[in-house]
């Protein structure tokens, strides 16, 4: 019988992400927060947004940034997440972060995280990890607490009208600033 943990048995290899690997990652962001299939998992924001979380022009827009990089994780060369860094001065910005649905809860994200923070320490000297989650998302926010995430109290204006963003089923909706010391 296997005792160790979930997050030990999960073997992943990380590598950046290419223009050819666009619509993959479309769809496993799309996966992991909005539509029916979201609710295969525990991250699904299907309840509070409908439409799109992203499209190929947005995963472009943060491949091509200068400063930022994709991390897709994959397990026996399959892409099972991702996860945005973007070099910002004394910190990094974590987003993009999805994990397929049916494999949530399985220790994963919890690799993933701690290997975004790996790099961004080791490869930019980062002193801190910055990001930025939906203030409603309990859960999620409790999750990233438990990964040593603060919330700052520190609240951007959801996107209301841009459908880039998705469509808005409530209207309290507002981006709260998390930081980790890392």
């Amino acid at each position: 019988m296997d005792i160790a943990p979930a997050s030990a048995r999960v073997h992943l290899t990380f590598r950046d992400a290419t223009e050819a690997d666009v619509p993959v990652l479309v769809g496993l962001v799309e996966s992991a927060y909005r539509g029916d299939a979201s609710r295969a998992g525990w991250t699904t924001e299907a309840d509070i947004l409908q439409g799109q979380r992203t499209d190929a022009a947005g995963v472009r827009e943060v491949l091509d940034t200068p400063s930022g990089r994709v991390l897709v994780a994959e397990r026996d060369g399959e892409p099972v997440a991702c996860c945005q860094l973007e070099h910002r001065g004394e910190a990094a910005y974590f987003g993009m972060f999805a994990v397929r649905p049916e494999l949530q809860g399985a220790g994963l994200g919890k690799v993933i995280i701690a290997e975004a923070e790996r790099t961004a320490r080791e490869d930019w000297g980062a002193g801190e990890m910055h990001m930025t989650v939906i203030s409603v998302r309990e859960e999620l926010i409790a999750w990233y607490e438990r990964r040593g995430y603060r919330r700052t109290g520190k609240l951007t204006p959801f996107p209301y009208g841009d459908e880039r963003f998705g469509i808005p089923q409530r209207d309290d909706l507002a981006f709260e600033l998390l930081v980790k010391d890392l």
